[in-house]
């Protein structure tokens, strides 16, 4: 998994939003004529009347309750009720929208739950970000996702995970101790990780779950004011346009696909090439040149280093780089940099800490946008790349528990993260597990945000776990009655962060070699 860094300061409208800066996911009414349904009865409960949660003055055209064809008989009283106030053992129909890592642990617990689950994925095969796709967006700054021939997948040829196998399992299906694509590395590659996450879809029983080539196109609530249920409406392979009915709707759609582009000063006076990383592949299109690649993720340096075999320069910007500037010892060609201060007007590049290069390309590894085209609701925005407000970066206190989110946080054991919020969101749907109110979740989130702005964090990091990680995933483990995260996890999860940024090329083979070592010395 990658841990971007997130560079840029952009706001990011979406869904219409024009001048304001924060993106509102906001319902419009000449918009629910754009999804009839295709189903040709009119829903209804197993009672025989008109289906007491539809609301008439939300929907032009009958929605196909997916309840009535995956639910066991309920009574209509307790149709009736709210949301809340539903039988606590009732199996819910829900949709999970994503069938990437995020998506299959979150169907497995729904499942094991006992809830009736789709699966929407838009692609052709399970896999999410994990599977590979040579091609390129035609914008190489990647700006319009929504554009003809987009590309969803952001790999690059040569990745390879940057936490050991042993932290990208989940429980009762590790990674570690077993070989999927012939690729038995302590950091293997990325086919080995879409080759697990086949395996795991499959033995799971997930996978029978899944519509391919299904798009969402929009999740909306049945009752504006409350969520109780939410239609959902998705294209398939054919074109056809269907709406449907669930009691849930899980969003696991991702976060490594919608580039995220700083607003560099002068950039209008920039003649070279500009592009970010989601459309990076190999390094042969920089042989000889000068390379600023922006960002000091994970990915910018796998990027940085792969790309300085081949060019003449390689120049690392960051703001995280001011006690490390310089020339890159254990590199021939390469050099870091503060961030970028400016395009002069001949055209170099100034970094803040006075230097300036000439240069060919400037390469943004500055992280991703969250991005939920379909959603048609408000009350949720996303400013400034916060996604919110959010209980525990999970819930929207006024949709929840009907709506949820899996897999924003970033810095932290992701897999086993996905999978706690799934156990918790599972947990909570079929009411082993409860929530506060709407009021105590919101003043819980109001509270987190104070902390931020007293801390000095920018709005931009909310979901950037680190350093305070491990007090999340514990806190999930105790909702969902799990163990907290083992001491082992924890330190080699911290021991990965330090090989990241120690620029060392050859740190996942040391890593291997060292256990290696040690496994022969425990052997004797």
């Amino acid at each position: 998994m990658y841990m971007e860094d997130r560079h840029s300061d952009i706001r990011t409208p979406v869904r219409g939003a024009t001048s304001s800066s924060v993106t509102h996911f906001t319902t419009h009414a000449s918009s629910r004529q754009e999804f009839p349904s295709l189903w040709s009865r009119t829903p209804t409960n197993h009672s025989g009347n008109s289906h007491g949660n539809e609301d008439p003055t939300t929907t032009s055209a009958p929605v196909a309750d997916a309840a009535t064809r995956n639910r066991p008989e309920e009574s209509t009283n307790e149709r009736a009720r709210p949301e809340l106030e539903r039988s606590a053992r009732m199996p819910r129909t829900v949709a999970v929208v994503g069938a990437g890592a995020a998506g299959l642990v979150a169907a497995r617990e729904l499942l094991r739950e006992g809830h009736a689950v789709v699966v929407f994925e838009k692609s052709a095969r399970v896999g999410g970000t994990w599977a590979y796709d040579p091609r390129a967006d035609a914008d190489p700054l990647g700006g319009d996702p929504a554009s003809p021939g987009a590309v969803h997948g952001s790999l690059y040829a040569s990745l390879r995970t940057n936490l050991p196998r042993e932290l990208m399992g989940f429980s009762g299906f590790p990674l570690a101790g077993r070989v999927f694509a012939g690729d038995a590395r302590t950091f293997p590659g990325h086919r080995e990780v879409l080759a697990f996450l086949d395996a795991f879809a499959a033995e799971s029983g997930v996978a029978a779950c899944v519509r391919l080539h299904a798009v969402v196109l929009r999740v909306r609530p049945l009752r504006q004011d409350t969520g109780e249920r939410w239609a959902v409406a998705w294209r398939g392979e054919s074109g056809e346009v269907a709406e449907e009915a669930f009691d849930a709707v899980v969003v696991c759609n991702g976060h490594y696909t919608v580039p995220l582009v700083p607003k560099i000063r002068g950039i209008d006076k920039w003649r070279g090439k500009q592009m970010h990383s989601h459309n990076y592949r190999t390094p042969e299109p920089f042989q000889d040149q000068n390379v600023v690649v922006v960002g000091l993720g994970a990915s910018g340096i796998d990027i940085a280093r792969e790309i300085s075999h081949v060019a003449k320069e390689v120049h690392i910007a960051s703001r995280c780089s001011e006690d490390r500037l310089g020339k890159i010892e254990l590199y021939q060609n390469a050099w870091m940099h503060a961030e970028i201060d400016c395009i002069e007007d001949d055209g170099q590049v100034r970094f803040a800490e006075g230097s300036t290069v000439s240069a060919d390309t400037i390469l943004y590894s500055t992280g991703y946008r969250y991005h939920f085209p379909f959603l048609d609701l408000d009350g949720v925005t996303v400013d400034d790349n916060r996604v919110g407000p959010l209980y525990k970066h999970v819930f929207p206190p006024k949709y929840a528990p009907s709506l949820s989110f899996v897999g924003l946080p970033i810095k932290t054991i992701i897999f086993q993260s996905f999978e706690l919020e799934s156990k918790w969101i599972a947990a909570v749907l079929s009411g082993r597990s409860t929530l506060p109110s709407e009021e105590d979740m919101l003043a819980a989130v109001r509270k987190d945000y104070r902390r931020m702005e007293e801390a000095g964090r920018p709005k931009r990091h909310t979901h950037a776990l680190w350093p305070e990680w491990v007090e999340y995933m514990n806190w999930l483990a105790d909702q969902v009655g799990k163990p907290r995260l083992e001491a082992r996890r924890c330190e080699m999860y911290e021991k990965a962060l330090k090989c990241i940024w120690s620029l060392d090329e050859r740190y996942r083979d040391r890593w291997e070699e060292e256990e290696e070592e040690t496994s022969g010395t425990g052997a004797s």
